[in-house]
């Protein structure tokens, strides 16, 4: 079984994150962790290197509890909803975690929603958290 978890460092994602930590012990399941960025000329190395972090942390994170996982920095050109759902595709992804961030009507229009993009494209199952869990 394969799960991916889209992981930007934000605090609702590190909330998906310890929830998928918890169903990969119970179902035995290996994670793939995955940050998309832009590529090209937009990104600057502070963000590359704060996503590098983040991914370190993460990785180290699952591996506290022995679960079996991968980390992933694309930078492929495509929206982070596009470039995941892409993912979950090209790897066989059985169920895709994803923290959902509260956003006005207008932040919407203007950015899009990256959960809702994956929660409605996915192939397979979504988990969306919107807090941290105790």
């Amino acid at each position: 079984m394969k799960f991916l978890v889209g992981y930007n460092g934000s605090d609702v994602a590190k909330a998906a994150l310890s929830v998928a930590r918890t169903h990969a012990e119970v179902f035995g399941a290996e994670v793939l962790i995955v940050t998309s960025m832009g590529g090209g000329m937009s990104e600057n190395p502070e963000d590359i290197r704060k996503a590098e972090q983040g991914l370190a942390f993460a990785e180290q994170f699952l591996k506290e509890k022995e679960i079996s996982c991968e980390v992933h920095q694309l930078a492929r050109g495509m929206s982070p909803g596009e470039d995941l759902v892409r993912f979950a595709n090209e790897k066989g992804i059985d169920q895709i975690f994803v923290g959902v961030e509260k956003k006005s009507k207008t932040q919407k229009i203007i950015v899009g929603s990256t959960a809702q993009y994956i929660i409605l494209k996915a192939p397979c199952p979504v988990v969306s958290v919107n807090r941290a869990t105790k």
